[in-house]
């Protein structure tokens, strides 16, 4: 299979500063082209090699007779035992192949039925070189449950054979969704879905959730912690089986119907997926599998993750490849997910160089020695094949680094993700509420975050994530306004300037992280109506309460308290957006940012943005700049009473243009901008 890079001097258009790297660019894709040729010659192309789950593993033939197969290169001997065997550990041998490869065939049994039940249990037992025998769940299990604490059968998961009657088997009713021009990314975690304090269900998620969100005016769900992890607190990112669905929110099937149901409901439904390291844990994960410190990880320092107390993939096994790249598509195959955000790119590229993430923008650190080429041709492959198999298919990479081409096309020499996160801007928010008063913010700097990213290479803004809600953090609700919330959060109490401060830069930051920050746009589940407090998972240091791993729903719904306010702006903000596209539109046009009024000015998408972020400062007839002469009238604005604001922008007003340049615009109008008040202006006519 040939790839060409016909469009690489697109690249240096959009980037001249790449030219001189072009060697390294070239470089990158012959890589790329080496692994495809490889694969060619060996498998007979890409779309046999990435459907390794349909080798390995358990399967049943026509005649209902089993066979296991497993690559284990550091293994003596290999068995299989369990429920079927009564648990004799060596009565079952694989038989070795060529290349790591172990096969075992079990007929069927005397009447006909498989030697192996669904949901009956088993367990590979590798005999290691030292001669001992350590018992094992297979890399390619689809199904893995933690016996509960009644049963005192210890914590270990235990592997369940999945093989559903053809009733028990769900059926997908609706057709993938089209990817969205512009994408608003709901996160979400079905285990704290729920109010209640407990882990909430695959089927909770279906019918509760997932209409919650399509009334928010979301149009994509990005789903946290489904690859099986055997810590709960670890937030799915220490995988342990790379193919099981969680287990701690239901089964297979009925995932697949939540999947099916999000479809239904025009939802584009978002893996996050782990390739940048995998759990160290060895009873329940697939480190030390054949008994080796290696077989899917490099040995050594270049195998271990310090900060993450977990293992780094070879990404030049060519078994590996096959692993990871037959996990994506399983995910897609199996289960009808629409696209992947790829947890822990940083660190994939530079953490086995030992290079501190800390970025200049320096290109010389994006280049040679600095970069895990091997991590980025593997980003590159995976890319390649997921859109060739699935041209709808949307990819996003967890990325700071800022790295030139990431987010460009393979044709071009890139790698090919379709998004990178604006990782900066959460990170600029949470620093402006700690550490500087409101008066001190400074709008250039603001504007330059914002904005910051590289030109044509698509990012998801976000305002906050999982990430700022964890325990040791909080929410931007909780920074606002913190212990305030407790008491002055009904509509029947009586004004709290905390409070009111608070409900105003919530909506604010939202709205200008949402216009400008980006081309997509991602809100973690509960923030857009400002969940408080943060997020803990059960855990031994909080006597493993769930008080604070799950979603306060009821603030939302009732209309008395004062986080509806803010839902509802979070919808109008987002039904707005799919009136006029500025998500998937040109980059707005920042024409006016002053320091002492506090004032930002911008233009996308056919709408005039303006916010006034002065803690104490209105201004009446402040002139706004725009190139698209004639009426306008506010369409959005943050102050409506409806949004918990003071209705101090009339919303019949029309305002009509100047033609004398202005804030380097060839037209102008006059607008009324109350303190911590933003407001869109929707040119009406001409």
């Amino acid at each position: 299979m040939k790839v060409q890079v016909a469009e690489i001097e697109n690249l240096f258009k959009l980037d001249p500063y790449l030219k001189p790297y072009e060697r390294e660019i070239r470089r990158r894709h012959g890589a790329l082209q080496d692994w495809l040729n490889k694969i060619d010659k060996l498998e007979g192309g890409l779309e046999e090699f990435s459907q390794g789950y349909k080798y390995y593993g358990l399967h049943f033939k026509n005649d209902n007779s089993v066979v296991a197969r497993e690559w284990a290169p550091g293994a003596k001997e290999l068995y299989m035992t369990g429920d079927f065997n009564n648990w004799q550990w060596e009565a079952n041998p694989f038989q070795k192949l060529e290349f790591g490869k172990w096969e075992l065939q079990l007929p069927p049994n005397a009447d006909g039925t498989p030697a192996v039940k669904h949901l009956s249990e088993i367990k590979i037992i590798v005999r290691n070189e030292k001669g001992e025998l350590l018992d094992r769940l297979s890399p390619w299990a689809v199904y893995v449950k933690q016996p509960p604490k009644e049963a005192n059968l210890g914590v270990n998961f235990k592997q369940l054979v999945w093989h559903p009657s053809e009733e028990e088997k769900y059926t997908f009713k609706y057709p993938s969704v089209k990817r969205p021009k512009s994408l608003r990314i709901y996160e979400c975690h079905v285990g704290i879905a729920s109010q209640e304090p407990c882990i909430a269900s695959y089927d909770h998620f279906t019918t509760e959730v997932i209409p919650r969100i399509k009334r928010q005016g979301y149009n994509a769900i990005q789903v946290m912690a489904v690859m099986e992890h055997a810590y709960y607190a670890s937030f799915g990112y220490q995988v342990t089986s790379f193919f099981a669905a969680s287990s701690r929110f239901g089964t297979p099937e009925q995932l697949k119907r939540m999947i099916d149901v999000a479809h239904e409901s025009g939802l584009f439904v978002l893996l996050d997926v782990v390739h940048s390291h995998a759990s160290k844990n060895v009873q329940d994960g697939l480190n030390q599998f054949d008994g080796t410190n290696n077989c899917y990880f490099h040995d050594g320092p270049r195998g271990e993750h310090a900060l993450w107390d977990s293992r780094l993939f070879n990404y030049v096994e060519y078994e590996v490849l096959r692993f990871l790249l037959s996990n994506l598509r399983w995910w897609h195959e199996n289960y009808n997910f629409d696209g992947y955000r790829f947890d822990g790119v940083t660190s994939m590229i530079y953490h086995s160089r030992g290079i501190d993430q800390s970025f200049s923008g320096d290109y010389n650190e994006y280049f040679g020695m600095n970069v895990d080429t091997d991590a980025l041709n593997y980003l590159a492959l995976a890319n390649y094949m997921l859109h060739l198999q699935n041209p709808q298919c949307v990819t996003i990479a967890e990325d700071v680094s800022g790295m030139p081409t990431l987010c460009r096309p393979i044709s071009e020499g890139g790698i090919g993700f379709d998004y990178r996160l604006g990782m900066a801007i959460p990170d600029k928010w949470i620093q402006l509420l700690k550490e500087y008063s409101d008066d001190q913010w400074n709008m250039g700097n603001l504007v330059h975050t914002l904005t910051n990213r590289r030109y044509r290479e698509n990012t998801v803004a976000y305002a906050e994530s999982h990430d700022q809600a964890l325990v040791g953090d909080k929410t931007l609700a909780f920074w606002l306004m913190d212990k305030e919330m407790y008491t002055s959060m009904s509509v029947l109490s009586e004004s709290n300037i905390i409070i009111d401060r608070g409900l105003a830069l919530h909506k604010m930051i939202r709205l200008i992280t949402h216009s400008l920050g980006g081309e997509a746009y991602l809100n973690f589940m509960g923030n857009e109506f400002g969940h408080p407090e943060w997020l803990d998972f059960p855990r031994p240091g909080n006597n493993e309460s769930y008080h604070y791993a799950r979603r306060q729903w009821n603030l939302a719904d009732d209309d008395l308290l004062k986080y509806h306010f803010l839902g509802e702006f979070d919808r109008a903000m987002n039904e707005l957006e799919e009136r006029f596209g500025w998500l998937h539109s040109d980059p707005a046009y920042v024409s006016w940012k002053h320091e002492s009024d506090k004032v930002i000015a911008y233009e996308r998408a056919g709408l005039v943005f303006v916010f006034n972020f002065h803690p104490t400062k209105s201004f009446t007839n402040y002139c706004v700049g725009t190139n698209w002469p004639g009426v306008y009238k506010v369409s959005l604005t943050t102050d409506d009473k409806i949004y918990g604001g003071f209705q101090r922008i009339d919303k019949n007003c029309k305002h009509f243009t100047k033609s004398e340049t202005y804030a380097g615009r060839s037209n102008h109008f006059e607008v009324y901008i109350p303190c911590r008040t933003a407001a869109i202006y929707e040119h009406i006519s001409n």
